[in-house]
Order: structure tokens, then C-alpha cells, then sequence
């Protein structure tokens, strides 16, 4: 088979997405021979990297304050993770050395950090308040010194905790402020990120369009005989060249009935599956995009009927989908034509989770989610089919609520 023979029967990603990609150019300059190299004008350089303005953060911290007010909190405590890195613009990294972003619902935010770090985060952060520690001090005697300082005349009230902080973090914070109580501050980071704005919106269509055009470079270049692995380090490469840092499952064959795959499958043969589940990051944010693909000549007639029902299961739940749309409802929506087509057992998952500086988050849609879909919120809809021994089928696009309904952001794959 031919290579264009290959792309043309690959249609769930190639007829679908226009190659933007000089494909067949150079050799790979790495040890194998077996993968072409293609070129693409798709790329972020450094100097295009995209980044959201002081203000937008300025507006994050407000909305923090009023989430905070609104549920009788008196105090946000957030270690560096993503909800640090939404409310502060820049996440150093979490270690044994406590950083911290202290937010007081009324006045500005302080952070908490070693000495060595201050000019560090004073460069990436747009809060300008830092209180350091030296390596010799006790890191949670200066919080609490820096709460008192931020909430003048209390003696105690309600800290917010960010829902990841290690435990011993908890712990040693309980130790230095006894006179606070502690919950979690998931409720109101849940609720800041779930709806994005249409600055959040538009990182993720371009790291969603580098996805796809990653993936269909990597789908040209497969070859028999490669591994997953090696499959997956292409992918990467392929992602790394357009300017945003990405990866993903690779798996052929029977491993692909495993939906988060396994240890390496076998080498590529003609004549199977192939399914990549994957995704990169621009400006701090995640896509998440799995399409699954015959390697061969001619689809199997039950690979043709599988990958329908997955296509038409994707399409109910987008059709369904509107604001008020209840989570669960979206799940059901899919399930029932998975069902209907004798397949019920082998969709093992939800539909899909939520989308941005996670690559999960919420809002779920499972089974028991009651919460409605709101304008502003990107999920993905990734219904599947997993015949252990056979095959899987999965295929999974990116998706934001608007007022009309889903919009879907990545190219769908088409129907066979």
C-alpha cells in the first residue's frame, strides 16, 4: 500500500483535517530510518508564544475575592499548581521548600517563598508582594506572620486550601495557625476555571490545531515493523517542532482495547488498528484529542461498524448538547447508541471530563452529574468501544458550550 492509499483510508483524521504539511521532505535525522521527517508552517516560535495580559489576572484574583466573600471565607492559601498558576500567571513548581500565594478577601495577595526564589517569581508573577524565608527559618512561622499581616485585628476565621497542597503542608499550616479552620478550597477554584473565557478559549484552539496537525504527520509516517514507543517519540517530536511540548498513548492492534493502553504492544502489522490519544500545551493550556485508525488497504467490516457507532454515539451527545443540558444526560446520550448496537458492555468509561490547564477537570460528564452545562464551559466527548483480545475504538474531540449548543473546536474525524 501506498502511502496516499493509506491517508485516504485513514479519513477519520486525514480527509477530515487538511494537511498543512510539506509531508515526504527530509529524513529523520535520528538513529531509525523508518519515519520521514515532514515539514509544517504550523508553528509557535518563542517569540509568538502566547500569554495573557496582567489585567486578565487582575480580574481572576476579583472574581477569587467575590467567590471567597460569597461562601464566608476570609482566606484563599494555594501551593504551586494549576489554580497558583491561574491566579498568579506563573507556576514555580512545587519541592520540600514552601511557596505560597496567600489571597485575603478583601486587599491584595502576598506570596510566601524562599529567599533565592523572590527574583524568580517576581519576573513570571503578576503579584508583587513576596515575603521570604532563609533556609535556616521555619517557612510556616512567616505565613503565619503574613496572615496577621493581611488580616488585621482577626485572631481566626476560614482558610481556603488548595485542593492539591500535600498533607504535611496541611499539617504544618494547622500547626502555625491555630486558631484557623481549614476547608477545601476546591468549590471556589472549581467554579473560577469551569467557565472559560474567550482568552482561555483561544489558547486551546491552537494547541488543539497543533494536535491534529501533529497527529496527522505522525499517521503518514507509520511504517510495519515500528513500536508504540517509537510511534509515541515521533508524536512528540511532531508537537516539539510546531512549538508546544505534548505526547500521548500510542497503541496498535489488541492494545488498543485497553483504553489507557499498557505495556508496549506488539510491532505494527498491515492490516490493523491504530489509536493515539494525545495532546499539547500552549500558554498553560491542554488539548486532548484520540483518534483511531486502520492501518491497511481496506477496513474490516466489524472495525467499520464499531467505528460508526463510536461516530454516531460522539454525535447524539453533540446534537443533544445546550445550555441547562444536564452532565449526565450528555453520558446517557451517548451510551444509548453504543447500546442500542449490542456494544453497551464494552463502553467502559464516562463521555468525557472537563478542559483546560488540566488535561482533566471538571465538569465530568458521568452518570450522576447533575450539573448543567454553561456557555464558557470546553469538555470532551469521547465515547468508546474496547473488545478486549479484538480491538478498541475510541474517538474523542474537543468541545466548548456556547449559547447555541456544543461547538466542537478540533476537526471531527469522519464516518466510514
Amino acid at each position: 500500500m501506498q502511502r496516499r492509499e493509506f491517508v485516504a483510508v485513514a479519513g477519520a483524521v486525514a480527509a477530515a483535517y487538511p494537511m498543512r504539511n510539506a509531508e515526504f521532505g527530509m529524513r529523520n535525522r535520528s538513529s531509525t530510518e523508518q519515519f520521514r521527517t515532514p515539514h509544517s508552517a504550523f508553528r509557535i516560535g518563542p517569540a509568538q508564544e502566547p500569554s495573557l495580559s496582567p489585567e486578565v489576572f487582575a480580574r481572576r484574583l476579583d472574581r477569587a475575592r467575590g467567590e471567597l466573600k460569597a461562601r464566608g471565607l476570609d482566606l484563599l492559601i494555594a501551593t504551586p499548581s494549576t489554580n497558583y498558576e491561574y491566579l498568579t500567571g506563573y507556576n514555580p513548581g512545587r519541592s520540600e521548600r514552601l511557596i505560597a500565594l496567600l489571597l485575603p478577601v478583601v486587599g491584595a495577595p502576598a506570596i510566601v517563598c524562599p529567599s533565592f526564589e523572590v527574583e524568580r517569581i517576581k519576573r513570571h508573577s503578576i503579584v508583587t508582594e513576596l515575603h521570604a524565608w532563609e533556609e535556616q527559618e521555619d517557612p510556616h512561622a512567616l505565613v503565619r506572620e503574613t496572615v496577621r499581616r493581611l488580616t488585621p485585628g482577626s485572631r481566626g476565621g476560614t482558610i481556603a486550601l488548595e485542593s492539591s497542597t500535600a498533607y504535611q503542608t496541611f499539617l504544618r499550616l494547622g500547626r502555625a495557625l491555630p486558631g484557623w479552620k481549614f476547608v477545601d478550597a476546591g468549590p471556589v477554584t472549581d467554579r473560577l476555571r469551569v467557565i472559560k473565557s474567550p482568552e482561555e478559549v483561544a489558547l486551546l484552539r491552537r494547541a488543539i490545531a497543533i494536535t491534529l496537525d501533529a497527529m496527522a504527520a505522525t499517521f503518514a509516517q507509520l511504517a510495519v515493523g515500528t513500536t508504540e514507543v517509537q510511534v509515541a517519540q515521533v508524536l512528540s517530536r511532531e508537537m516539539e517542532q510546531r512549538g508546544a511540548p505534548g505526547g500521548g498513548l500510542v497503541q496498535f492492534g489488541p492494545s488498543s482495547a485497553l483504553p489507557h493502553g499498557g505495556p508496549a504492544g506488539p510491532k505494527l502489522e498491515r492490516e490493523t488498528v491504530v489509536l493515539i490519544d494525545c495532546g499539547c500545551r500552549v500558554g498553560g493550556y491542554t488539548s486532548d484529542i484520540t483518534r483511531t485508525l486502520w492501518f491497511g488497504d481496506r477496513p474490516s467490516e466489524e472495525f467499520r461498524k464499531v467505528f460508526n457507532v463510536v461516530h454516531d454515539a460522539q454525535t447524539a451527545a453533540m446534537d443533544l448538547g445546550r445550555p441547562g443540558t444536564p452532565c449526565e444526560e450528555m453520558d446517557r446520550a451517548a451510551r444509548k447508541v453504543i447500546t442500542a448496537a449490542g456494544y453497551g458492555p464494552f463502553f467502559t468509561h464516562r463521555l468525557g471530563h472537563g478542559l483546560g490547564m488540566d488535561g482533566h477537570e471538571p465538569e465530568y460528564l458521568v452518570e450522576g452529574n447533575k450539573t448543567r452545562l454553561e456557555p464558557g464551559m470546553v469538555f470532551t466527548i469521547e465515547p468508546g468501544i474496547y473488545q478486549l483480545g479484538k480491538f478498541g475504538v475510541r474517538i474523542e474531540d474537543d468541545c466548548v458550550m456556547t449559547d447555541r449548543g456544543v461547538e466542537v473546536l478540533s476537526q471531527r474525524a469522519s464516518r466510514l
